[in-house]
């Protein structure tokens, strides 16, 4: 089953890194990446741009409207995510243990994918 490792952190500290610094926690956590690939269990990866580069398409009664960034008063923001292939939800937990080492503070939320696909959707 595939399982989406959501990054949570204060987007203010980790812009506040210093290019070395977060160099190297990018380093640390190539590390556990290439484990995860070389296993066969690693999909797409991407860190997300600021919030302030963020719009949100709210649906209403009339036309869907379209807002400036995502208006949401946390201490952490969605900051990046993996997705990973894992034969249960314990294999996932391991998987984003792994992911911990070298990261700033904050967690990561970790939810079973189900594709759009398996509804015919897409073909």
């Amino acid at each position: 089953m595939k399982y989406a490792i959501f990054c949570y952190s204060s987007e203010r500290v980790v812009s506040g890194l210093s290019r070395e610094a977060d160099d190297a926690m990018l380093r640390t956590l190539a590390e556990t990446q290439v484990q995860l690939d070389a296993e066969g269990r690693l999909g797409a990866v991407a860190r997300l741009l600021p919030t302030t580069s963020a719009v949100t398409v709210r649906h209403g009664a009339g036309e869907p409207l379209v807002l400036d960034g995502p208006f949401a008063e946390t201490k952490e923001q969605l900051l990046g995510f993996y997705l990973v292939e894992c034969e249960s939800l314990e294999a996932a937990v391991d998987a984003a243990k792994r992911l911990t080492h070298g990261r700033t503070p904050g967690s990561l939320e970790i939810r079973p994918l189900r594709s759009f696909r398996d509804y015919g959707a897409v073909q």
